[in-house]
Protein backbone atom coordinates (compact mmCIF):
# COMPACT_ATOMS: atom_id res chain seq x y z
CA UNK A 1 0.00 0.00 0.00
CA UNK A 2 3.14 2.68 0.76
CA UNK A 3 4.39 1.48 -2.71
CA UNK A 4 1.71 2.35 -4.24
CA UNK A 5 0.95 5.45 -2.41
CA UNK A 6 4.71 6.59 -3.23
CA UNK A 7 4.18 5.36 -7.01
CA UNK A 8 0.85 6.99 -7.27
CA UNK A 9 2.58 10.73 -5.87
CA UNK A 10 5.72 10.21 -8.41
CA UNK A 11 2.81 10.23 -11.27
CA UNK A 12 0.76 12.90 -9.81
CA UNK A 13 4.08 15.00 -9.50
CA UNK A 14 5.13 13.84 -13.67
CA UNK A 15 1.91 14.90 -14.41
CA UNK A 16 2.48 18.41 -12.96
CA UNK A 17 6.07 19.10 -14.49
CA UNK A 18 4.09 18.04 -18.13
CA UNK A 19 1.59 20.47 -17.79
CA UNK A 20 3.92 22.61 -16.27
CA UNK A 21 6.18 22.36 -19.48
CA UNK A 22 3.78 22.84 -21.84
CA UNK A 23 1.72 25.58 -20.46
CA UNK A 24 5.05 27.72 -20.26
CA UNK A 25 6.08 27.26 -23.78
CA UNK A 26 2.72 28.09 -24.98
CA UNK A 27 2.95 30.96 -22.80
CA UNK A 28 6.63 32.36 -23.90
CA UNK A 29 5.24 31.76 -27.55
CA UNK A 30 2.24 33.51 -27.15
CA UNK A 31 4.46 36.51 -25.53
CA UNK A 32 6.61 36.32 -28.61
CA UNK A 33 4.08 36.36 -31.61
CA UNK A 34 1.79 39.14 -29.95
CA UNK A 35 4.98 41.74 -29.39
CA UNK A 36 6.18 40.58 -33.29
CA UNK A 37 2.30 40.91 -34.42
CA UNK A 38 2.22 44.43 -32.16
CA UNK A 39 4.31 46.55 -35.12
CA UNK A 40 1.05 45.93 -37.25
CA UNK A 41 -1.54 48.23 -36.78
CA UNK A 42 -5.12 47.06 -38.32
CA UNK A 43 -8.12 48.75 -38.69
CA UNK A 44 -11.21 46.08 -37.66
CA UNK A 45 -14.82 47.30 -37.58
CA UNK A 46 -13.83 51.19 -37.47
CA UNK A 47 -11.22 50.43 -34.48
CA UNK A 48 -7.31 50.83 -34.71
CA UNK A 49 -5.64 47.83 -33.51
CA UNK A 50 -2.62 46.74 -32.66
CA UNK A 51 -2.11 42.75 -34.53
CA UNK A 52 -0.85 41.61 -31.24
CA UNK A 53 -3.79 42.13 -29.50
CA UNK A 54 -5.42 38.93 -31.46
CA UNK A 55 -3.05 36.55 -29.89
CA UNK A 56 -1.56 37.90 -26.50
CA UNK A 57 -4.93 38.38 -24.41
CA UNK A 58 -4.55 34.48 -23.79
CA UNK A 59 -1.08 34.93 -21.88
CA UNK A 60 -3.30 36.11 -19.09
CA UNK A 61 -5.28 32.73 -18.64
CA UNK A 62 -2.06 30.95 -19.72
CA UNK A 63 0.00 32.77 -16.42
CA UNK A 64 -3.37 31.48 -14.50
CA UNK A 65 -2.92 27.80 -15.40
CA UNK A 66 1.19 28.29 -15.17
CA UNK A 67 0.33 29.76 -11.29
CA UNK A 68 -2.54 26.60 -10.36
CA UNK A 69 -0.30 23.99 -11.56
CA UNK A 70 3.53 25.30 -10.37
CA UNK A 71 2.83 27.80 -7.72
CA UNK A 72 3.31 31.55 -7.96
CA UNK A 73 6.95 31.62 -7.36
CA UNK A 74 7.39 29.77 -11.00
CA UNK A 75 4.23 31.96 -12.63
CA UNK A 76 6.76 35.32 -11.55
CA UNK A 77 9.82 33.67 -13.02
CA UNK A 78 8.11 32.79 -15.93
CA UNK A 79 6.86 36.48 -16.87
CA UNK A 80 10.38 38.10 -16.02
CA UNK A 81 11.96 34.99 -18.26
CA UNK A 82 9.44 36.30 -21.17
CA UNK A 83 10.39 39.70 -20.85
CA UNK A 84 14.05 38.91 -21.43
CA UNK A 85 13.26 36.55 -24.42
CA UNK A 86 11.40 39.35 -26.08
CA UNK A 87 14.37 41.80 -25.27
CA UNK A 88 16.51 39.29 -27.19
CA UNK A 89 14.08 38.52 -29.51
CA UNK A 90 14.11 42.40 -30.27
CA UNK A 91 17.57 42.62 -30.16
CA UNK A 92 18.22 39.65 -32.91
CA UNK A 93 15.97 40.99 -35.36
CA UNK A 94 17.75 44.51 -35.10
CA UNK A 95 21.01 42.30 -35.80
CA UNK A 96 20.22 40.87 -38.71
CA UNK A 97 18.64 44.05 -40.18
CA UNK A 98 21.74 45.58 -39.96
CA UNK A 99 24.08 43.17 -41.74
CA UNK A 100 24.42 43.31 -44.91
CA UNK A 101 22.16 40.62 -47.06
CA UNK A 102 23.49 38.90 -50.05
CA UNK A 103 22.40 40.60 -53.29
CA UNK A 104 23.09 37.30 -54.96
CA UNK A 105 19.76 35.69 -54.03
CA UNK A 106 18.13 39.33 -54.28
CA UNK A 107 17.51 42.84 -52.68
CA UNK A 108 16.10 40.99 -49.21
CA UNK A 109 14.78 44.18 -47.83
CA UNK A 110 11.29 42.89 -46.64
CA UNK A 111 12.89 41.38 -43.31
CA UNK A 112 14.11 44.90 -42.13
CA UNK A 113 11.20 46.38 -43.33
CA UNK A 114 8.78 44.37 -41.61
CA UNK A 115 10.62 43.24 -38.50
CA UNK A 116 13.72 45.66 -37.36
CA UNK A 117 12.19 46.36 -34.39
CA UNK A 118 10.26 50.00 -33.42
CA UNK A 119 11.99 50.27 -30.04
CA UNK A 120 9.10 52.41 -28.64
CA UNK A 121 6.65 49.92 -29.21
CA UNK A 122 8.94 46.74 -28.01
CA UNK A 123 9.69 48.46 -24.94
CA UNK A 124 6.29 49.43 -24.33
CA UNK A 125 4.74 45.68 -24.95
CA UNK A 126 7.13 44.77 -22.61
CA UNK A 127 7.06 47.25 -19.73
CA UNK A 128 3.32 46.72 -20.42
CA UNK A 129 3.25 43.14 -20.20
CA UNK A 130 5.58 42.64 -16.87
CA UNK A 131 3.46 44.96 -15.42
CA UNK A 132 0.23 44.36 -16.05
CA UNK A 133 0.92 40.19 -15.34
CA UNK A 134 2.54 41.13 -12.30
CA UNK A 135 -0.66 42.21 -11.32
CA UNK A 136 -2.66 39.31 -12.43
CA UNK A 137 -0.18 37.27 -10.64
CA UNK A 138 -1.20 39.28 -7.46
CA UNK A 139 -4.90 39.22 -7.82
CA UNK A 140 -4.79 35.65 -8.80
CA UNK A 141 -3.14 34.56 -5.49
CA UNK A 142 -6.05 36.82 -3.45
CA UNK A 143 -8.99 35.24 -4.51
CA UNK A 144 -6.99 31.84 -3.97
CA UNK A 145 -5.55 33.03 -0.68
CA UNK A 146 -8.41 35.06 0.75
CA UNK A 147 -11.82 34.35 -0.93
CA UNK A 148 -11.88 30.46 -2.53
CA UNK A 149 -10.48 27.81 -4.13
CA UNK A 150 -14.07 26.87 -5.33
CA UNK A 151 -14.69 28.24 -8.54
CA UNK A 152 -12.05 28.14 -10.46
CA UNK A 153 -13.38 30.18 -13.64
CA UNK A 154 -13.58 33.53 -11.10
CA UNK A 155 -10.01 33.53 -10.47
CA UNK A 156 -9.39 33.60 -14.10
CA UNK A 157 -12.14 36.94 -14.22
CA UNK A 158 -10.92 38.52 -11.23
CA UNK A 159 -7.26 38.50 -11.98
CA UNK A 160 -7.68 39.81 -15.33
CA UNK A 161 -10.23 42.39 -14.12
CA UNK A 162 -7.12 44.21 -12.91
CA UNK A 163 -4.63 43.11 -15.30
CA UNK A 164 -6.34 43.66 -18.79
CA UNK A 165 -7.28 47.35 -18.71
CA UNK A 166 -3.38 47.96 -17.30
CA UNK A 167 -1.35 46.42 -19.58
CA UNK A 168 -4.07 47.95 -22.23
CA UNK A 169 -3.54 51.22 -20.79
CA UNK A 170 0.23 50.82 -20.51
CA UNK A 171 0.55 49.55 -23.68
CA UNK A 172 -1.84 52.06 -25.94
CA UNK A 173 -0.02 55.51 -24.23
CA UNK A 174 3.57 53.93 -24.34
CA UNK A 175 3.70 52.94 -27.24
CA UNK A 176 1.81 55.57 -29.26
CA UNK A 177 1.26 58.90 -27.12
CA UNK A 178 2.56 61.62 -29.14
CA UNK A 179 2.91 59.97 -32.61
CA UNK A 180 -0.73 59.22 -33.40
CA UNK A 181 -3.12 61.35 -32.95
CA UNK A 182 -5.43 60.91 -29.01
CA UNK A 183 -8.08 59.27 -31.00
CA UNK A 184 -6.31 56.52 -32.76
CA UNK A 185 -4.47 56.18 -29.21
CA UNK A 186 -7.84 55.79 -27.76
CA UNK A 187 -8.87 53.79 -30.30
CA UNK A 188 -6.15 51.57 -29.94
CA UNK A 189 -6.74 51.41 -26.05
CA UNK A 190 -10.81 50.30 -25.88
CA UNK A 191 -9.93 47.81 -28.60
CA UNK A 192 -7.60 46.31 -26.56
CA UNK A 193 -10.04 46.52 -23.81
CA UNK A 194 -13.15 45.10 -25.90
CA UNK A 195 -10.77 42.24 -27.73
CA UNK A 196 -9.04 41.16 -24.13
CA UNK A 197 -12.26 41.10 -22.16
CA UNK A 198 -13.64 38.70 -25.01
CA UNK A 199 -10.68 36.74 -25.05
CA UNK A 200 -11.07 36.27 -21.46
CA UNK A 201 -14.45 35.00 -21.74
CA UNK A 202 -13.50 32.67 -24.19
CA UNK A 203 -10.27 31.14 -22.50
CA UNK A 204 -11.96 30.66 -19.19
CA UNK A 205 -12.15 26.80 -19.30
CA UNK A 206 -8.49 26.62 -20.16
CA UNK A 207 -7.85 26.51 -16.18
CA UNK A 208 -9.51 23.41 -15.73
CA UNK A 209 -6.91 21.99 -18.26
CA UNK A 210 -4.43 21.87 -15.70
CA UNK A 211 -4.45 20.30 -12.29
CA UNK A 212 -3.54 22.23 -8.86
CA UNK A 213 -0.82 21.87 -6.74
CA UNK A 214 -1.56 21.94 -3.78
Amino acid sequence: MEKETLSSAKQIEADLLVQAILVSVFYIAAQMLSDIASLQIVLVAGFSIDAGTFIYPLTFTLRDMVHKVAGIKIARMLILTAAGVNILMALLFKLVSMLPPDLSVGPQTAFGTLLAPVWRIVLASIIAEVVAELIDTEGYRIWVEKVTRRFEWARVVFSNAFSVPVDSFLFSFLAFYGKFPLSVVSSIFFSNMIIKGLTTIISIPGIYLVKERK
